[in-house]
């Protein structure tokens, strides 16, 4: 095969493979870069509407301006009520360890068990040292912090590259897609739209599906009486926004709470209340909250999450479902790949059916005589 190639033949695959390897090179030296400007894409397109709301009435630089503010109030305004009941709470849970660990004494089955194998002197010891423990953690976190520089530096850059995705982004993507041409640049722009309606739909989807998990927990667990409802309800709204396990993890730690306040009568209609709502979030809440802006297959769902948390961690799992639809529209729009309407995928609209054919005109009978 190789004497049927010229030198020219030959130069021009070398050349083309040298630069190919080179190309892969400088992606891998700039991976980190590459994450982070994935990153802000994804941001923009998240934000992308509320910015479109706001730039009705102001320029849109103004617009991200006040959404950025608006975001960072919230996030401010959740750590001050989470992260001082936490702190009040752990500090107070490792003083009264061995109190709870005395009271377990008054079972007697417990008690039995604890004679028999002395697990009581033991725990009593270890809860001692919990609140010198505490007191080295607080050091090593002081020291923690000032690693959190390089954090804070990247989520600068981040926000930065989202702020210029924002307000440029339009352009240029409109600027990538006119490169394509006819009727490719047509098409990109088709499948541009609907990725950029698609992850937008699944991130508002799930924002307000996850502020209502929160909302109903937090009211559950003050009827209940569990300490620390706003801190529990925050953490099971973040969780909720992981695909397919993230509220049972959170129900399964805010269930261990339970455990310890008011056993068995929380624990049972908190686990009640759980299991209710996962069905009226999987079968109601879901289904009339997305609609058909996200509806990617189980099986692809569960694919793209554990691909993006061995990439990115919690990040990859939470954009794990906006990327597999993305992918499935392109798979839809340039290779004709379309989804089974039996395993809950949309499938396009039927073609109107044809019209009828006309009918040919029979001849007229010929006239007797003629």
């Amino acid at each position: 095969m190789w004497e049927a190639l010229t030198a020219r033949q030959i130069a021009r695959i070398l050349f083309t493979t040298a630069a190919f390897v080179g190309l892969l090179y400088l992606l891998i030296q700039i991976r980190g870069t590459l994450l982070l400007l994935a990153i802000a894409i994804f941001l923009a397109v998240a934000l992308g509407p509320a910015v479109d709301l706001f730039s009705r009435n102001v320029p849109r630089a103004a617009a991200i301006l006040i959404t950025y503010v608006l975001i960072f109030c919230v996030l401010t305004g959740v750590m001050a009520l989470v992260v001082p009941p936490v702190i009040d709470g752990a500090t107070g849970l490792a003083t009264d360890i061995p109190t709870y660990i005395d009271d377990l004494r008054g079972n007697d089955r417990i008690a039995e068990f604890d004679d028999k194998y002395d697990i009581t002197p033991r725990l009593q010891k270890e809860a001692k040292k919990l609140p010198s423990l505490f007191g080295d953690a607080a050091t090593v976190l002081q020291s923690i912090a000032a690693g959190t520089f390089n954090a804070a530096f990247q989520l600068l850059t981040i926000l930065t590259m989202t702020f210029f995705l924002l307000l440029d982004g339009r352009r240029m993507a409109a600027f990538l897609i006119r490169r394509f041409g006819g009727e490719r640049q047509k098409r990109m722009r088709q499948v541009a739209a609907r990725i950029y309606k698609s992850t937008a739909g699944y991130v508002a989807g799930a924002l307000t599906i996850t502020s209502i998990n929160g909302i109903l927990t937090f009211i559950v667990l003050t009827i209940l009486g569990v300490p620390f409802a706003v801190p529990l309800a925050v953490l099971m709204s973040f969780f909720g926004l992981i695909p397919l396990v993230g509220a049972t993890i959170g129900g399964v730690i805010i269930l261990i709470v339970t455990l310890f306040t008011d056993f068995p009568t929380a624990t049972i209609v908190y686990g009640i209340f759980l299991l209710i709502y996962q069905q009226v979030e999987n079968n109601v809440l879901q289904p009339f909250i997305f609609k058909r802006t996200v509806n990617v297959h189980p099986l692809a769902v569960i694919v793209a999450i554990l691909a993006g948390s061995s990439v990115l961690g919690v990040v990859g799992a939470l954009v794990a479902i906006p990327v597999a639809a993305a992918i499935q529209i392109m798979l839809r729009e340039f290779y004709g790949v379309e989804p089974d309407p039996d395993a809950g995928l949309s499938a396009p609209d039927p073609p109107p059916p044809a019209p009828p054919k006309p009918k040919p005109k029979s001849k007229p009978k010929p006239l007797p005589g003629s």
